[in-house]
């Protein structure tokens, strides 16, 4: 067992206080929720409160946890009430957890993003359940005069076995709300874990599958109105004037007007980064006829910068890595001295494209401002940064400000900038009733936010013995620096440069799924590849290599490196076993590895390509994963499937291209994604058991199967890909 101090962010997780009708009140950030089932419903206490941001305990024993984190689809519904179950002791049966809306006061770090929620909230969680727990206790040993000590829980029930007594958690909730707060609790020993590392279904897949309203699109308010922008064709355009007179005639339309959503000397957030300032308000009554207004609408639009292609912003990068930079990122050893002597050289050149984030749900947010208060609710993954920005914007206080959050139909990133809730609050302003914006997904795929676009340039030296001697990266994207320096193979290598560069572009670019580490992990796993191969090795073997000179003799302070090679070379060693690696290619498959680290994770997989079909085809692919602790295997499992799937499909499908600063796809005939028949047939998925605490999970397993994927093509076909997507690289995966 683990004591640890209840003053650890005790004033951020920690409060108590008596309710008036019975029960207890524990509050805490990072919580997450889940929904009542109607069984749940019937047997509701009669005596507790309802408090944001607080667990609370009725007087039959029911617990409910107030969620203040963002549900994206990573499932923190779930494995979030689970660690505070556990150590609570209580029946998973037993709780209730409902969404909170934003408050700062009480929760820190309202954000989902950067696969942090369960880590960031481990210690915190576990720290509510039992300090609950232990006053429970408390209130029991005090009524039945017995020690404290000889008192135990389960699934909800107290017992003192002595004396035979027992009761239930609602029967000593009201008790224990008058306990003083421990000054430190006992955690309970992994090994006594019931609810964690156990399959927990998603709490709100019922209201999912059935249709029950839980998104932002979903919302349906009583004189509320609809809403639509029309921003400008292409980046480098800004508003100038419109004829509206035709356009307000027709049915349902009640209003159309320009906006300045971000004006001069307003405050902006991080999160309003790239956003468009000036556009075009529609709204009506209905989405059709806003649809059908933005149609007819006649908008003169105004060059303010420069008109960017795809072309210009390839050639750019290329022109960046053709220079040095000012400063190394790091530098290790002689580079330039160790490629003289070096036996051979291999040079090569990766690039990615930009890239949509095409949420399933479109941007859209509900908005009611009036001059005394503003009421937003939707799908959104910082609602803190939003509600700073609309307290800027509206120029009224926070404390008037109420954000809801909606469960999000996917993130991905997109939903880090919430420049659409600033701009529905500014029309609600502006109409002086509540509305709904809703993007098209030709709004949202032609407004951005994009994955950048990226160019990275590799080279290393083997020396006669096909070690290797010397290591060179040099890395660009658009708006976004792209190099790890101190990351694999950093610290194995006796002569390693890195350096980075950012190319300013007015195209709008922002966080995609696991940032930069979602091209630079396929570029460097493919090329670490080719270096094995220039050196006569096995790639797993050439890797392993690499990893035990990290742990036995690093280069330079093995504190500057970002990775634990020993656990990196873990789960290689795991995914070989798993998969049977022997270094051939096995049933007429061809075999791809790849191993990367990001968001505190490890991932390393194994994936085969069926030859025997034209174009070859995904078969299977084997990962293993060193995550920490697992909260819950089975939605651990969907997300690295769903991963896998998603690098898959992007890194052969899809792009985002550019003539004149206006986008060429708009919409899925012209933006290509992963169809069912395309994705692997079979997903193996392994967890390392070490009992560390967990880690990221939602974003760690996309990035290295881009280069097990370019690794098996290149012994299905013989042909390397370097340029993404592969579908400009025939041959493709079918």
């Amino acid at each position: 067992m683990t004591l640890i101090k209840t003053t650890y962010n005790r004033r951020s997780f920690i409060k108590s206080s008596a309710l008036a009708g019975g029960g207890m009140v524990i509050g805490f950030s990072w919580l997450a929720s889940c929904n009542p089932t109607p069984e749940q419903v019937n047997n509701m206490p009669k005596e507790w409160f309802d408090i944001n941001g607080f667990l609370k305990i009725g007087d039959n024993g029911m617990v409910t946890i107030m969620s203040p984190n963002p549900e994206i689809g990573q499932n923190v519904k779930t494995s979030m009430p689970m660690i505070v179950a556990e150590e609570l002791d209580t029946d998973w049966d037993n709780v209730i957890v409902e969404q909170a809306p934003l408050n700062t006061d009480i929760f820190q770090r309202q954000l989902a993003g950067g696969s942090q929620s369960i880590r960031a909230g481990w210690q915190g969680l576990r720290m509510a359940g039992a300090t609950a727990r232990h006053m429970l206790i408390a209130a029991a040993a005090e009524a039945w005069q017995v020690p404290a000590s000889e008192i135990t829980t389960a699934a909800g029930i107290i017992s003192h076995k002595a004396s035979n007594k027992s009761a239930g958690y609602g029967e000593m909730a009201s008790s224990a709300a008058t306990m003083a707060v421990p000054e430190e609790v006992t955690l309970k020993d992994i090994k006594d874990f019931v609810i964690i590392g156990t399959d927990r279904r998603n709490v709100d897949g019922p209201n999912i599958v059935t249709g029950k309203s839980l998104f932002g699109i979903d919302i349906q308010e009583e004189g509320m109105l609809i809403a639509m922008i029309v921003h400008p064709p292409a980046f480098g355009f800004s508003y100038k004037s419109m004829d509206t007179e035709s356009v307000k005639s027709m049915a349902g339309i009640k209003d159309v007007f320009p906006i300045d959503v971000y004006p001069e000397g307003m405050e902006k957030q991080w999160s309003d980064g790239g956003s468009i300032a000036k556009m075009v308000a529609i709204v009506g009554e209905s989405t059709w006829q806003c649809m059908m207004a933005k149609k007819a609408l006649n908008v003169e639009w105004e060059k303010t910068s420069t008109l960017e292609s795809t072309s210009g912003h390839d050639e750019a990068l290329t022109k960046l890595l053709n220079t040095s930079a000012k400063e190394a990122a790091r530098k290790d050893g002689d580079v330039a001295k160790a490629f003289k002597s070096a036996s051979q050289i291999i040079e090569r050149t990766f690039s990615a494209p930009f890239l949509a984030h095409n949420t399933m749900e479109p941007m859209n947010f509900y908005a009611d401002v009036t001059a005394e208060r503003a009421i937003l609710n939707g799908p959104i993954q910082t609602p803190e940064f939003l509600e700073k920005s609309l307290a800027s914007r509206l120029d009224m206080p926070v404390e008037k400000i109420d954000i809801k959050m909606t469960r999000m139909g996917g993130g991905f990133g997109r939903r880090l900038y919430g420049t659409f809730g600033v701009e529905a609050a500014v029309i609600s302003q502006k109409m002086q009733a509540p509305i709904k914006l809703v993007y098209s997904r030709e709004d949202d795929m032609t407004q951005g936010t994009y994955r950048p676009t990226y160019k990275v340039k590799y080279k290393a030296g083997l020396d006669k013995d096909g070690n290797l001697i010397a290591w060179h990266v040099k890395g660009a994207g658009s708006n976004d620096d792209l190099i790890f320096e101190n990351r694999f193979p950093a610290g194995a290598v006796d002569n390693y440069l890195a350096e980075k560069f950012i190319l300013d572009t007015n195209v709008t670019t922002g966080a995609w799924r696991a940032p930069r580490s979602n091209f630079v992990a396929g570029a460097e796993q493919a090329f670490i590849d080719e270096v094995a191969e220039a050196a006569g090795k096995d790639p797993i073997e050439f890797r392993l290599e690499l990893f035990d000179r990290v742990i036995k003799s690093p280069v330079g302070d093995p504190e500057n490196n970002d990775y634990d090679p020993k656990r990196y070379a873990g789960v290689l060693k795991l995914v070989k076993e798993k998969s049977g690696w022997d270094g051939n290619q096995k049933n007429g498959a061809a075999r791809g590895v790849s191993a990367y680290y990001c968001h505190n994770s490890y991932v390393a997989q194994v994936l085969d390509l069926a030859k025997d079909t034209n174009p070859p085809k995904v078969d299977k692919v084997w990962c293993a994963v060193d995550c920490g602790i697992i909260i819950n295997p089975m939605a651990a499992k969907n997300q690295i499937e769903g991963g896998i799937i998603d690098g898959i499909g992007h890194a052969t499908y899809s792009q985002m291209t550019f003539e004149d600063g206006k986008p060429q796809q708009s919409n899925f005939d012209t933006y290509r994604l992963i169809r069912h028949k395309e994705a692997p047939k079979e997903i193996e998925s392994y967890f390392v058991d070490n009992g560390i605490d967990p880690t990221g999970l939602g974003e760690p397993s996309l990035p290295p199967v881009i280069g097990a994927l370019s690794n098996a093509l290149y012994r299905a076909t013989g042909q390397r890909h370097y340029n993404q997507p592969f579908i400009t690289e025939k041959p493709l995966i079918g």
